[in-house]
């Protein structure tokens, strides 16, 4: 798989963006360097504001310039974003349902050498429990682009949350992108894992190795937690009896506790989370960290093993 970084292709993305439509404003909190938000107020300055480190304020401001018609994007780290200001995102944007864009930069443990204080494995189901927010996780380079084309015309509130590192391409340019749709990668017969962000990658490794054991599992790609496209979360739980998600985020409130909310309520069916297992991570290389927090190919393959043995027990 090719890798490329979300953060450079979103700054095209902006950029672009921001040719075709006037109204497109951006802001940072003096990350513009590391967001690389500084592309769009390279080119726009007049529609560049970095408001310095004042994240409750920025969003307070976003959210005046949406009640004045313009499309703000912000450009913050995600625990900032969800947590430092969060009472601001929650009172002044969402309540009021303006059309801001949050760009969650640094997410999950990508933010690799900062420490606990700065990964982010809280955000999504921080943002999830919020009324009238859309909550997005975007799984590749391609696809951030498109994500923002979508965002853009959306007319609401939006939370997306990026990696900072290059990641492998999962996507492809003609693949379409609707906000609240899933994405079939594969169907399966056994077992279906149900994956978002850069862990849809990690899915599809680990189906790739459980085919070769005879075992055949689908990928069904979550981008957007919520609106939940539970339609298609409940065709594969019913088509395969089995369900693994597969997150960079705790599995408290993500997209695990998403699908088994479904699953509960609708169809009862044997799970297993692969996700962040309530702790603060450590600072390390970015794929050290993935792989010490059990977020591996190899993790989802022994999560499905799991599964399945359930499977057959309940059958």
């Amino acid at each position: 798989m090719t890798s490329l970084t979300m953060r450079d292709a979103y700054a095209q993305a902006l950029v672009a963006l921001g040719e075709r439509n006037e109204n497109v404003v951006v802001l940072d909190a003096d990350t513009s360097r590391s967001t690389r938000s500084m592309c769009f107020g390279t080119k726009f300055p007049e529609r560049f504001f970095n408001v310095g480190i004042a994240e409750a304020n920025m969003m307070s401001i976003a959210g005046g310039l949406a009640a004045s018609g313009k499309i703000p994007f912000v450009n913050v780290f995600s625990f900032l974003a969800t947590l430092r200001a969060g009472d601001q995102l929650r009172t002044g944007i969402a309540y009021p349902r303006l059309n801001v864009k949050i760009a969650g930069a640094y997410s999950g443990l990508s933010n690799s050498y900062d420490g606990p204080t700065h990964q982010d494995v809280s955000d999504i189901s921080v943002v999830r429990s919020i009324p009238n927010m859309v909550v997005i996780s975007v799984s590749d380079a391609i696809q951030v682009r498109k994500v923002v084309d979508a965002v853009a015309k959306y007319e609401g509130p939006v939370y997306f949350r990026l990696n900072r590192n290059a990641v492998p391409v999962v996507s492809k340019e003609t693949d379409p992108f609707t906000i609240g749709q899933a994405i079939q990668h594969y169907a399966g017969s056994d077992a279906t894992i149900i994956a978002t962000g850069i862990m849809v990658s990690k899915a599809l490794q680990a189906r790739t190795s459980l085919k070769s054991e005879g075992i055949s599992v689908g990928v069904l790609e979550i981008h957007t937690i919520k609106p939940l496209d539970e339609q298609a979360i409940l065709e594969v739980a019913m088509k395969t009896g089995a369900t693994v998600t597969a997150e960079e985020h705790s599995i408290y409130g993500g997209l695990g506790s998403a699908v088994a909310e479904v699953l509960s309520e609708h169809y009862p069916a044997p799970m297993e989370r692969v996700g962040i297992r309530d702790v603060f991570a450590e600072s390390g290389a970015y794929e050290a960290l993935l792989e010490k927090y059990g977020l591996s190919p190899q993790a989802i393959v022994e999560a499905v093993r799991k599964v399945l043995k359930k499977k057959s027990q309940s059958e």
